[in-house]
């Protein structure tokens, strides 16, 4: 992400004025106002994903109105999910007051009027938004309308897969390819698609390419969850799912892939960082592997020695002690 705003670089009388125009450039123009009794602090950072945007805000204590007025003069026609990750907000739209605690989501729209506000005390909330072209959500406007200002609970589900991922792309420093940033845009729009559809109970209104897609992802973080798990089968992340296991299967050939083969490489992949890792190194190498669902020793060492070229033990004797590993062997 890029840091396109931060309070702390400006002198205090400026910085409310400076944060509004920013605000307005990066997402539609609003009515704002602060406690003056307050010494305001603010910062904001922002990516974007091909035609969506993503920013992470911190801010203190303020009250942010859209007006018809301000409609009329300019619209950017966009929808936007919000998630609180510290602190509380309030959104209203469409006569609708939503009470934000963290990791809530809730979805509001640049081309109706909307107040949002909060109260942090002397200190600040943090959030992120995503903000998705209305055109590009692949669900009638009337039947969005019914979800802004919505409280959009994140705990499990689709929802805590988009809170997630909001929140894995809010806490990355770096900065995307341009490539990087439209496929996982795309990503972004299936998820929330899905989101959308799963509180409509109208799945049926998801395109069915979006609706696969969506289901791969949360199916792949499923299975991140779980894979310390030895009894992890297809069978069982299909039932998890309401979904069969040939259909599964499916889903992860679409992707060039095997379920069953792509759980072993998470594992190993896994296994093969820990080795490496000094804060480890008193752990016996058989309980790392337990750890990430191989508790059979001589299961895992042949499994590893076939997928990098060289025993586990030695492959940290290597990495922690000395030499250059590579897949495939030593040097």
């Amino acid at each position: 992400m890029e840091t396109i705003f931060d309070s702390a670089d400006l002198p205090l009388p400026s910085r409310v004025d400076a944060w509004h125009d920013v605000m307005s450039r990066t997402h539609a123009p609003t009515v704002f106002s602060v406690d003056r009794a307050v010494a305001f602090r603010a910062a904001l950072r922002a990516t974007d994903l091909g035609a969506l945007r993503v920013t992470a805000m911190t801010y203190s204590t303020l009250r942010s109105q859209r007006t018809p007025k301000l409609i009329r003069r300019s619209d950017p026609e966009l929808y936007a999910i919000h998630l609180m990750t510290r602190g509380r907000q309030h959104l209203g739209q469409n006569h609708r007051v939503a009470a934000l605690g963290v990791r809530d989501l809730a979805m509001y729209c640049s081309s109706r009027p909307f107040d949002t506000w909060t109260d942090a005390g002397e200190g600040t909330v943090t959030s992120v938004v995503a903000q998705i072209p209305r055109a590009l959500l692949p669900l009638p406007d009337n039947r969005i309308d019914r979800l802004l200002a919505r409280p959009l609970p994140a705990q499990a589900g689709v929802g805590a897969l988009v809170a997630r991922f909001l929140t894995q792309l809010g806490d990355d420093p770096g900065t995307l390819r341009p490539s990087d940033g439209a496929r996982l845009g795309m990503v972004l729009v299936d998820l929330v698609a899905a989101l959308l559809a799963h509180h409509l109970e109208s799945d049926d209104a998801v395109p069915s390419p979006s609706r696969r897609r969506a289901l791969y992802l949360e199916i792949r973080a499923f299975i991140f969850q779980n894979l310390g798990e030895p009894r992890l089968t297809p069978d069982d992340i299909a039932a998890a799912h309401h979904i069969s296991p040939r259909y599964l299967h499916r889903l992860f050939q679409d992707h060039g892939l095997s379920v069953s083969a792509w759980i072993r490489e998470q594992r190993l992949a896994r296994c093969r960082r820990d080795l490496a890792d000094p804060a480890l190194g008193g752990h016996p190498v058989h309980a790392i592997a337990a750890r990430w669902g191989l508790p059979c020793p001589q299961h895992f060492s042949r499994a590893f020695r076939r997928a990098y070229g060289i025993a586990p033990r030695d492959y940290r004797r290597m990495t922690l002690y000395g030499g250059d590993v590579r897949e495939g062997g030593l040097t």
